[in-house]
């Protein structure tokens, strides 16, 4: 037996969300500290918040597949032809068959992705201009804090993509029953399709913004127009917002008799709080995360000390939200 076919084995329990959870969870530890000890080694954070990305994008894959792999190892063991990879482009016209995808779990796990790939690539460019990243200064000089800022990443990103794995766990054969498209497949893509927009905007208003201080073609010390003139934080807005929708879209599903089926919580009288839990734990986490630990706070203190006695910072701390942005 292959080290995939033993690992397979050995989580493949009898309930279908801890069968993806499991391995998904596993292997999102896995990876960051494959990337931990290198980084400690050589005191650098410029592989961190890629490394994140890559992670989220390993996991959410891994999840969308597992049961497809499932599927091909037990045809190895015993001797017949392994099935093929289902057909993302099949997850929307039905004709996937038994070991086939949900439209819901493609869309899904490709707004994820899209997220990923555009904050990692962003993050990573300009940590590799700045030649650092200020958040690691102190903490990379000590080899347990940093270890724990990886740890502490792998556990973000199994919280984020708690709803993704949730819906992913659930067989095909299940969630072909739901109705084509609901209220709640609507509000959320709109919610994602909107926070996502907020969000690049912010961060290409912000990097326009320092491009051009740096070509000295303004002397502003702090950036307080376009979506800046509307909230303190946009970005941070903007990715609260569309992890919102990826959790209100998969209420439409984990919330559902069809979901609670999939997930092996019929009949349990906690079944439907715990489906509602598992999907508005990533927006809960990002947004505790942006607005009191690493997001706000930061910021908010950095600029603080540096223009916190000037007329025209108080001012636009007094007029502009911190979060939620005005009308």
């Amino acid at each position: 037996m292959t080290l995939l076919g033993s690992l397979l084995h050995l989580t493949n329990f009898r309930n279908p969300f801890l069968r993806t959870l499991i391995p998904s969870v596993g292997a999102a530890f896995a990876i960051q500290t494959a990337v931990a000890i290198p980084s400690i080694l050589a005191r650098s954070e410029r592989f961190y918040d890629l490394s994140g990305s890559l992670t989220y994008l390993s996991v959410t894959a891994l999840s969308l597949y597992l049961p497809a792999l499932r599927v091909r190892a037990a045809a190895s063991l015993a001797g017949t032809a392994k099935p093929p990879f289902p057909s993302l482009l099949d997850a929307f016209t039905g004709k996937g068959g038994p070991n086939g995808l949900n439209w819901r779990q493609v869309v899904l796990s490709t707004a994820v992705s899209i997220w990923a790939t555009r904050l990692g690539s962003y993050l990573f460019q300009r940590v590799m201009q700045d030649g650092k990243d200020s958040r690691f200064d102190e903490i990379k000089k000590s080899p347990p804090k940093f270890f724990v800022a990886f740890m502490a990443q792998a556990t973000w990103i199994s919280l984020c993509l708690m709803p993704i794995l949730a819906v992913n766990s659930i067989p095909h054969a299940v969630l072909s029953t739901l109705p084509a498209i609901g209220i709640t497949d609507v509000l959320g893509l709109l919610l994602y399709a909107g926070g996502l927009g907020f969000e690049v905007t912010a961060d290409r208003q912000k990097d326009a913004w320092v491009q051009a201080k740096k070509r000295k073609e303004h002397d502003e010390d702090f950036l307080a127009h376009g979506l800046w003139s509307k909230s303190r934080h946009p970005n941070y807005f903007g990715e609260s917002t569309l992890w919102t929708g990826i959790a209100v879209t998969s209420t439409g599903v984990l919330a559902s008799n069809i979901g609670q089926v999939g997930m092996g919580l019929a009949g349990t009288s906690y079944g439907r709080f715990l489906g509602l839990g598992m999907c508005f734990v990533s927006p809960a986490f990002v947004t505790f995360l942006l607005l009191k630990v690493s997001g706000v706070p930061l910021s908010e203190n950095k600029y603080d000390k540096k223009y916190g006695d000037r007329k025209d910072y108080k001012a636009w701390k007094e007029n502009t939200p911190m979060f939620i942005p005005k009308i």
